[in-house]
This record gives C-alpha cells, sequence and structure tokens, in this order.
C-alpha cells in the first residue's frame, strides 16, 4: 500500500514537472531565447551549406551515372544507394581521421569547427543526392533519348539539358538531404565537439541539455527540430505535386 502511494505521488511530481518543462520550452520560443536562437542559426547554416556542396557534386555525379555506359557501373550504383544508409558516426569517424592533427588534413586545423561539420554532413548527404539525381535523370533519359541523340548533343549538353529539366524533382531530393543533415546527431558530435556558441547544433545541444537535465532548452529545441523537419516534407510534397500539375505526363 505505502508502496503504491509513493509511485501516485512520484508519477503526480514527475507529471507536473514535465508540464512545466514544456511550459518552459514554449517560453523560450515565443520570446525568442537567445541561446536557442543561436543553436537554430547554427544548424541551418551548417545543413544548408553542406546541402549546396553536396549538390554541387552529387548532381552532376548522378547524371553522368544516369547517362553512361561503363565497366562497373552497376557495382559503383549498388555502393551508392547503399551509402544512402551509411551510418553517421562511421561518417564522423573517418572525417575525424582525415582532420585530425595526425591525419593527412591535419595541417588545416579545421576539425571542431562548422567547417568540419560541413564537411561531414556534405559526404553523409552526397549518396542521397546522387542516388535520387540518377534515377530521376534516367527516368527522364527514357523520354529525352531520341530528340536529344537526333540533335546530337553531346554528353555535357544532354546533362545540362536533363538537370535543368528535372529541376523541380531534384529540389525534392535537396530537401530531402536537408532532412537528413538538420537531424544528424553523430556526425556533427564527432567531428564538431559540441563547442558552446561555436559547434552546437540543435540535435547536440539536445541530448547534451537532456543529459544536463535542463529539459526546458531541450524540449525547445526538439520542438523548433520537429517543426522543421515537417516544413520541408510539406515543402517537398508541395513541389512534386505542383510540379507534376503543371507538367502532367
Amino acid at each position: 500500500m505505502a508502496g503504491r502511494l509513493f509511485l501516485e505521488k512520484a508519477a503526480t511530481v514527475t507529471e507536473g514537472s514535465a508540464m512545466q518543462d514544456i511550459e518552459a520550452a514554449l517560453w523560450l520560443i515565443a520570446s525568442g531565447d537567445a541561446a536557442l536562437l543561436s543553436i537554430v542559426s547554427l544548424s541551418l547554416q551548417v545543413s544548408v551549406a553542406a546541402v549546396l556542396a553536396a549538390a554541387v557534386v552529387g548532381f552532376p555525379l548522378g547524371a553522368v551515372l544516369a547517362l553512361s555506359r561503363f565497366p562497373g557501373r552497376t557495382v559503383l550504383i549498388v555502393v551508392l544507394n547503399g551509402f544512402m544508409g551509411l551510418p553517421p558516426v562511421v561518417v564522423g569517424l573517418a572525417v575525424y581521421l582525415l582532420l585530425s592533427r595526425s591525419g593527412p588534413l591535419g595541417e588545416f586545423g579545421i576539425l571542431f569547427t562548422p567547417m568540419a561539420m560541413v564537411i561531414a554532413q556534405s559526404l553523409l548527404v552526397l549518396p542521397i543526392i546522387a542516388a535520387l539525381t540518377r534515377q530521376t535523370i534516367e527516368d527522364l533519359w527514357r523520354d529525352y533519348r531520341d530528340e536529344l541523340n537526333a540533335m546530337g548533343v553531346g554528353t555535357i549538353g544532354r546533362v545540362a539539358t536533363l538537370l535543368y529539366d528535372s529541376r523541380y524533382s531534384l529540389l525534392t531530393a535537396l530537401l530531402a538531404g536537408f532532412g537528413r543533415a538538420a537531424a544528424e546527431v553523430g556526425t556533427v558530435m564527432i567531428v564538431g565537439g559540441n563547442i558552446e556558441g561555436f559547434t552546437r547544433t540543435m540535435t547536440t545541444a539536445i541530448a547534451l541539455e537532456t543529459s544536463k537535465g535542463d529539459l526546458a532548452l531541450a524540449l525547445g529545441l526538439g520542438m523548433v527540430l520537429i517543426a522543421l523537419i515537417l516544413a520541408v516534407n510539406a515543402l517537398a510534397w508541395s513541389v512534386t505535386a505542383w510540379s507534376k500539375q503543371r507538367f502532367p505526363g
């Protein structure tokens, strides 16, 4: 009996504490808390930079894989598709070894900086963008093949034409990559170091503040992150629906 009363009292206290944390989290968001906004801002900057860097390589790589035929192409595609699910901590470890003082790029001294985080997230997002681009261009090539061949368009011209005409579909690939980058924690924790005011992102801050017991900030960042991911997915769906409506077939 006494044990049951103790558990009921503990549950009541926990419930009250949880509600207070949620209220505090909502207040942090509504009041524009400086610490919260700083963390969100850095997260967005790193994720956007990483996605853009990955797109510079991923778009042409995916297009070339879609249009070219060469020995080992199938193996490369399988590897690329497999890397879409690459464990983030493995990417973080690889980049850490490259950028550490004893690594080949250690002389640049960019480990535990936002630049290191951008590099790591770019490598994480690159397979996603490249694989989705390859599939998109390969599907579009079936419709354009005869016309482009008849016009004698070269490889570079084909790549440029197909990338431009599939720009709305490729935007969804960018948004998918951004969603992966924004929600990532393991990679940026390893190469960024989670330094307050310098390399602390939403995901790493949530992990740290939860372990410290500061659930208000952790919940606030979690709410912002969820809202951001939902907004990205809604935008991707809207772009896809709009492009299909405007360019049927």
